[in-house]
């Protein structure tokens, strides 16, 4: 499938073109391995994990460790590999009308297993979403001696939960890295 492809999603949903993921952010570091859907609008837009400026990721995230947050996308992304966080999507590709997850069709997966196997210090996969779980249980069985953590999503799609109880479900991506060790 091109990147330019288009696809119908049905009455009353836009056409839209293929869309593709961005490379993992991975050391050898690593203890969680946080995995989205697909890249939304702004994210693609300025090629960067978590760039729309309501999503919660990156404000979470600094929370989680009671830091300050940091100004530009290369100090957070390396504010999230100090922490021993690994960020990557569930769809290399896929058809997708907008930003919205549950309308992605046609998606091919990124080598999740792959990645799995060249870090074996994750010992843990957070969802960031439940399409995220959605997407990765359709195209991955669950490993076993892996944990596997279901949190709500950091898009500002997903309003239904304010800041801090979305803070409060991911405390367990901090508790999943402190048994990591």
């Amino acid at each position: 499938m091109s990147a330019g492809r288009r696809a119908s999603f049905g009455p009353g949903l836009a056409v839209a073109a293929a869309k593709r993921s961005f490379a993992p952010v991975v050391d050898e570091r690593a203890r969680v391995l946080v995995l989205g859907t697909l890249p939304g609008e702004e994210s693609l837009r300025r090629q960067e994990y978590y760039a729309h400026p309501r999503n919660l990721f990156w404000p979470i995230l600094f929370a989680l460790f009671d830091a300050a947050p940091a100004a530009g996308y290369a100090p957070k992304l390396e504010f999230a590999l100090s922490q021993r966080v690994a960020l990557w999507d569930v769809c290399a590709l896929g058809e997708r009308a907008a930003s919205a997850d549950a309308t992605i069709r046609r998606e091919v997966p990124n080598a999740i297993d792959r990645l799995l196997d060249t870090h074996p210090l994750i010992g843990a996969v957070a969802f960031n979403g439940s399409g995220a779980r959605r997407l990765h249980d359709r195209h991955f069985p669950r490993r076993p001696g892996l944990a596997y953590l279901a949190l709500p999503s950091t898009s500002p799609a997903h309003a239904r939960l304010n800041f801090a109880a979305k803070l409060g479900a991911w405390t367990a991506l901090r508790e999943a890295l402190g048994s990591r060790d």
